[in-house]
């Protein structure tokens, strides 16, 4: 048997009789990840752990790696991921690997595979290079039962999707997550949400929420998000936490002191965001639920109706007047699949493309025929600086970039997806000086390994999986930006993935060696 040891292939008997640590770091500045100040150490892996972390450790070792100074913390865990369906076609996952991410976790706004055994024996299987973690996606087992129906589940169904949950909880998923602005999710009663929520929180799963809504009505959607955890008897995650709309800008205070009081009050509510002032999802959120129901085909029948369309048209010049909008400039297509021309144009751009009148009206008149056409990603600007770095402040708060994989020089998409961490490390610490490195740190490991339950994750500790980032605070930095999103995060100098480089001197190995990771806590289920 042979073993991988940096970019060596040696025999694993030599291994075991020389004893040698696979890898030794050495003049580097400890960031454990607990939020303390850094201290200079060496640290010693082998077969994938972090074995020894002390002063002056023997350069004995078969790749020792001179930190040179530089920060040398846990890997990054993102707690909010979409990557279903992106890691066969990009598993070096470098747009993730360049900001410093050793683990995703995915399954997140009630998107994920419903079989959770089966995607996560996959996932040993095709070994990418970072971990991953999934929850259970809401919508996709109601779609699994009811389909994309506005309408209750029956009793039966009920225990269907019950069974669905409880067999993805056994199977190793971190928890159950709802997109209650998709469709079925936006569906979906309260009531049969925490039915849900109590399976999850049997196993010690999380309940992680992209709420009801994120503007307008966002108190109401954080109680409801607040009661599903009390009596669903589980942890709550408020995904990628906001206030959108140019009318709700300053609420940020509010919607805080929400979360405040009910961990004052004894529930275990954490929030994760993205440091951006602008979000991203699918074009389809500028209609109406209704219109979404059930499957293309009907969505498609709705829209060409005049009557329909007629209402959407009204819908849409409401949400602008709210937003003291005159036009669709707000939103930009990151990809769109029929006419790859309209990628990074904003839909006032692109109604002027098709040679419409200049006007609002004929802009949501574009939306319905982009959605017809099967719909498109996009970009939303609309969030305030101020409630950005408010949100930021909040110690409760996880960094995550709601992306998926990035394919390279595919489509406009969202920044985020390649410079979230960096982007933290440079903009928000050591510019604005918002958060303080140790703070920035602590909210990428130790804070989302202790709320997702990975146990041997997010410290610098003896015993401890190895996945570690060696970067410079001084210069690490995004270059991603909105018209050039393709860009990856600069000044990460090496990245570990269960004790293997997978970024050396800067640059990707092409080493593999992410693995699933299963909650299991199963083991612990309180009948």
């Amino acid at each position: 048997m042979f073993k991988w040891i940096g970019w060596l292939l040696l025999p694993t008997t030599l291994l075991a009789q020389n004893n040698l640590p696979d890898l030794l770091i050495v003049n580097g500045r400890i960031l454990d990840g607990t939020g303390n100040p850094w201290y200079q150490a060496d640290v010693a892996i082998h077969n994938g752990k972090i074995v020894t972390i002390g002063k002056n450790l023997p350069r004995n070792a078969y790749r020792i790696i001179d930190a040179g100074n530089r920060i040398v913390a846990p890997g990054f865990i993102d707690v909010h991921t979409h990557i279903e369906e992106d890691e066969k076609r990009e598993p070096l996952a470098m747009s993730f690997i360049y900001d410093g991410v050793t683990t995703c976790i995915t399954g997140n706004c009630g998107m994920s595979n419903v079989n959770i055994g089966q995607y996560l024996n996959w996932i040993d299987s095709l070994k990418p290079s970072v971990n991953v973690a999934s929850l259970l996606g809401q919508s996709d087992v109601r779609k699994a039962v009811l389909g994309r129906a506005n309408r209750n589940a029956t009793a039966e169904e009920l225990k269907q999707m019950l069974q669905i949950v409880e067999k993805a909880m056994q199977d190793g998923a971190m928890g159950l997550s709802t997109g209650l602005i998709y469709i079925p999710g936006t569906f979906t009663p309260t009531d049969e949400l925490i039915a849900l929520a109590r399976i999850a929180g049997k196993y010690n799963g999380v309940y992680a929420t992209h709420m009801r809504d994120e503007g307008d009505s966002i108190t109401q959607a954080i109680e409801e998000a607040l009661r599903i955890g009390r009596e669903g008897n589980l942890p709550v995650q408020i995904s990628h936490f906001k206030l959108s709309g140019q009318q709700n800008w300053g609420r940020s205070k509010k919607t805080l002191a929400q979360v405040d009081q009910a961990r004052a009050s004894g529930l275990d509510v954490t929030i994760d965001q993205y440091p951006y002032t602008a979000s991203s999802t699918s074009i389809s959120t500028l209609l109406p639920d209704h219109i979404l129901a059930d499957g293309q085909d009907s969505i498609q029948a709705r829209l060409q109706r005049p009557a329909i369309r007629e209402e959407v048209i009204k819908y849409i010049l409401a949400r602008l007047k709210k937003r003291g909008l005159r036009h669709l400039n707000y939103a930009v297509v990151a990809y769109f699949k029929p006419d790859t021309s309209y990628n990074g144009k904003s839909i006032e751009e692109i109604n002027l493309m098709k040679g419409r009148k200049h006007n609002a009206r004929a802009e949501a008149e574009t939306v319905m025929d982009i959605q017809i056409a099967g719909g498109a990603s996009a970009v939303f600007h609309g969030m305030g600086e101020v409630d950005v770095q408010q949100i930021m402040k909040y110690p409760y708060n996880m960094i995550a970039s709601d992306a998926s994989i990035r394919v390279f020089n595919e489509g406009v998409p969202h920044p985020r997806g390649y410079g979230t961490n960096a982007r933290v490390l440079g903009l928000f610490v050591r510019e604005k000086n918002i958060l303080t490195l140790e703070e920035a740190i602590r909210r990428m490991t130790s804070l989302p390994a202790q709320k997702f339950n990975l146990k041997d994750r997010g410290l610098l500790k003896e015993g401890m999986a190895a996945d570690i980032v060696v970067f410079d605070e001084k210069t690490v930095s995004d270059r991603a930006t909105f018209e050039k999103p393709h860009a990856y995060s600069i000044g990460f100098e090496y990245v570990l993935v269960n004790g293997v480089l997978t970024i050396d001197q800067g640059k990707h190995t092409k080493a593999r060696a992410g693995k699933a990771l299963r909650n299991n806590s199963f083991g612990l289920v309180v009948q």
